[in-house]
């Protein structure tokens, strides 16, 4: 709907610029016809300096302010269309990342089909072809819920289930899952800090967060990867810094990274796959909470820093976390009710 809105506003600026544009070349013809009239008629009467000067000066002030209206929406539809070109390349990319990681686990699981078909493939062996498919299968699960996820966030469907948790509990035990998920020790992740505050969170949307972050860190590390996780607070917010020892990212891509669609491309790291959409997510899913998520890096082979803040209980943005537990308890009343 807002798309369509969007298109519309534009579409209305060009038909005003279209009007403007013809308006200001019909007063200019009717200037010339009248004062042509004039000179024809009373030429011969009146002194050159005082022919039609007031039509003169109104039809020279009318000229530049609709030329200046002009100027104006033709900038907005060429900054419109540019955005919209701009968009289009970007989804046309995600098209083909999704298809390729949608393509990449459907023909593995079709192979390991296609070879317990027409072979006789051992026990064991057998027990490991379906291990596999079902890690094939779950990576699906995810890549499509991701998207649903997505979806459900832009149109603001998405039901979090708001909690008040104590900071430093949620994160640890967030830190320990994600090790678990992504197979890490404790020389690879490193923390620093300590807060004794509580925040309002969601802890599977949180969990998402940081699985996304946990998968950069990964994918964009060329060697061992190193995590080092800070986390402390002031006045209002708590402050959680995750940084590893990557590839780093430019800062032209910084201003962008969290825009839907995009992703970088880096020549020391040119087979990463991805759909262009988790730090979108991360970024939507921090701000839904009445928080922020910035990135910091020095460039190339500086590693990268991702700062999130989120107001404390009770001490910051009191009327939205009051407004997020209070739609929380609606929600959990309407569903006891259908229970019951």
């Amino acid at each position: 709907m807002k798309k369509s809105n969007t298109l519309i506003y534009h579409v209305l600026v060009f038909i005003l610029a279209q009007i403007a544009w013809f308006s200001l070349l019909g007063l200019w013809i009717y200037w010339y016809i009248s004062n042509y009239i004039i000179i024809n008629q009373f030429g011969d009467r009146l002194s050159s300096q005082i022919i039609s000067q007031s039509i003169n000066v109104e039809a020279l002030i009318s000229g530049l302010i609709l030329l200046v209206v002009i100027s104006v929406g033709m900038f907005l539809i060429f900054i419109y269309l540019t955005k919209q070109m701009n968009l289009t390349r970007l989804y046309d990319n995600f098209i083909a990342n999704v298809t390729h990681e949608l393509k990449s686990p459907l023909s593995s699981i079709q192979l390991y089909l296609e070879t317990l078909y027409a072979r006789n493939v051992p026990g064991p062996k057998q027990k490991d072809f379906i291990s596999l498919m079902i890690k094939d299968t779950e990576r699906l699960n995810n890549l499509i819920n991701s998207i649903l996820d997505i979806s459900g966030i832009e149109q603001k469907k998405i039901a979090y289930n708001y909690q008040v948790c104590s900071a430093d509990e949620i994160i640890n035990t967030l830190i320990s899952d994600a090790k678990m998920q992504f197979k890490l020790t404790d020389k690879h992740i490193k923390i620093e800090g300590g807060t004794n505050c509580q925040i309002v969170v969601d802890r599977r949307a949180l969990r998402i967060v940081f699985n996304n972050l946990f998968d950069n860190a990964i994918k964009y590390s060329r060697e061992t990867v190193h995590i080092t996780i800070r986390f402390s607070s002031n006045l209002k917010y708590f402050i959680l810094d995750f940084s590893d020892l990557g590839i780093g990212i430019s800062i032209k891509d910084q201003k962008k990274i969290f825009n839907k669609f995009h992703r970088i491309y880096n020549i020391d790291s040119p087979n990463v796959k991805g759909t262009g959409l988790g730090l979108y997510w991360v970024k939507e899913i921090i701000k839904a909470h009445g928080g922020r998520i910035s990135v910091f890096s020095k460039g190339q082979d500086c590693g990268t820093t991702f700062r999130i803040e989120l107001p404390i209980y009770l001490h910051s943005k009191k009327r939205y976390i009051k407004q997020l537990l209070k739609i929380t308890q609606k929600r959990r009343k309407l569903v006891d009710s259908y229970r019951e």
